[in-house]
């Protein structure tokens, strides 16, 4: 079926909820992804920051094989294998701190909801049946569920969907004063991003970071939603490593699944404790055939040195960009941490006619809020992809620019 076909029939069938383009892309290996026309592009999407491995690795697709050939799914209320084994893996990462227990999820959205739900589990049962408020940021993205659209801080997706779920207040990132005055005795938690995502690639600074330890040591407790940042993306397998933070709570999953549906939440013994049987569930999270693809994946990541590759390929990608800027003149800034970066432009050159402009140089990159384009390819990206990303990249800026 001739691709235009395809696509009308998309229309006819799928809700249309996502300005998809006009290319159908059917295969992919490694940063290289292909459309159903034959044509190749370097993919620095990743799925939006979720292929960790890039395309058609072969640790998960052996993963997926074998797995499938033995048992996919089986309920909860038995033990499997290789949800353990991910667990233990988690836990005992040298980077988790006091983090000791794990609930696996299907999804980003899914292991903030969970938190949001242990967060006010916990606030009632220690400080009253009050303590149910949870502080989020301005320009956060929390997800799409109504207790995570109520976390995030867009006001923007909030107006078709009133009323939102009681009980959240909004502060400015980096704002201590604010957060300081919101903070009450019925507030039970703050839920933040290290690095803001699909806020703009905004950055926590030292100043609220010193905040937010304070408040905790006060007793609220700090959420990290680190479903964009975490499983390598920013050279550590979670960012709060860098930032001298030790959550009460830790959410992730993109990268823990690599594409396969999977996310979790990690606590401390403290926090966890206070989930009993029937308090929270999930019928598909934690089932053999995801945990046995992020167990492939945690496992890649560890022993082909993939943390140090994200560095290493993050300061040349970072300074290619910035000599990018010095001979465009129309990049206001490059931010981010990893290989999350964020490049945001002038208000006279458009993000989105960048990405328009990466296409046509057959990449692909995503936009974020505030006129920003992401970069975000696989941990294993390559320095010989690297600079063809910043030939390409170039090429769009400059013909967008003039």
């Amino acid at each position: 079926m001739k691709t235009e076909d395809l696509i009308e029939l998309g229309n006819s069938a799928l809700f249309n909820t996502y300005n998809r383009g006009d290319k159908i892309f059917i295969s992919g290996k490694g940063t290289y992804i292909k459309n159903n026309d034959g044509e190749e592009f370097l993919d620095f999407v990743s799925g939006i920051a979720t292929n960790i491995l890039g395309h058609a690795h072969e640790k998960i697709v052996e993963a997926v094989t074998k797995q499938a050939s033995e048992l996919i799914h089986i309920s909860n209320v038995y033990w499997n294998k290789p949800s353990i084994e991910l667990a233990d893996k988690l836990v005992n990462y040298k980077g988790a701190g006091s983090l000791s227990k794990v609930f696996f999820t299907n999804s980003g959205a899914e292991a903030n909801e969970g938190a949001l739900k242990l967060a006010r589990k916990y606030g009632r049962e220690v400080n009253g049946s009050e303590c149910t408020t949870v502080i989020s940021l301005v320009d956060s993205f929390h997800g799409r569920t109504m207790a995570t659209l109520s976390a995030t801080g867009q006001t923007d997706m909030h107006k078709d969907f009133q009323p939102l779920l009681s009980g959240s207040k909004y502060v400015e990132l980096n704002d201590s004063e604010g957060l300081t005055a919101a903070v009450d005795n019925n507030t039970c938690a703050i839920i933040f991003e290290t690095i803001q995502g699909e806020g703009g690639i905004n950055t926590l600074n030292e100043s609220f970071i010193d905040t937010l330890n304070e408040l905790q040591k006060d007793g609220v407790l700090l959420i990290i939603d680190e479903v964009q940042t975490g499983m390598g993306r920013t050279g550590t397998l979670f960012s709060f490593e860098q930032f001298g933070l030790e959550p009460d709570v830790v959410t992730f999953a993109k990268g823990l699944g690599g594409g396969f549906p999977i996310g979790a939440f990690l606590a401390t013994d403290k926090v966890a404790a206070h989930f009993k049987p029937g308090d929270h569930g999930t019928t598909l999270g934690g089932n053999p055939l995801a945990t046995a693809v992020g167990n492939a994946i945690f496992d890649e990541i560890i022993e082909a040195d993939l943390l140090d590759n994200a560095a290493a390929r993050s300061a040349e990608l970072t300074a290619g960009l910035e000599k990018i800027s010095a001979e465009t003149g129309s990049i206001a800034e490059v931010k981010g941490l990893g290989l999350l970066i964020g490049v945001q432009f002038d208000e006279a050159v458009p993000a989105a006619d960048v990405l328009s402009a990466c296409y046509d140089e057959k990449m692909l990159v995503v936009t974020a809020k505030n006129n920003v384009v992401r970069l975000l390819p696989p941990l294993n990206v390559s320095a010989e992809e690297i600079d063809e990303a910043l030939e390409k990249f170039g090429a769009a800026v400059k013909k967008v620019a003039e």
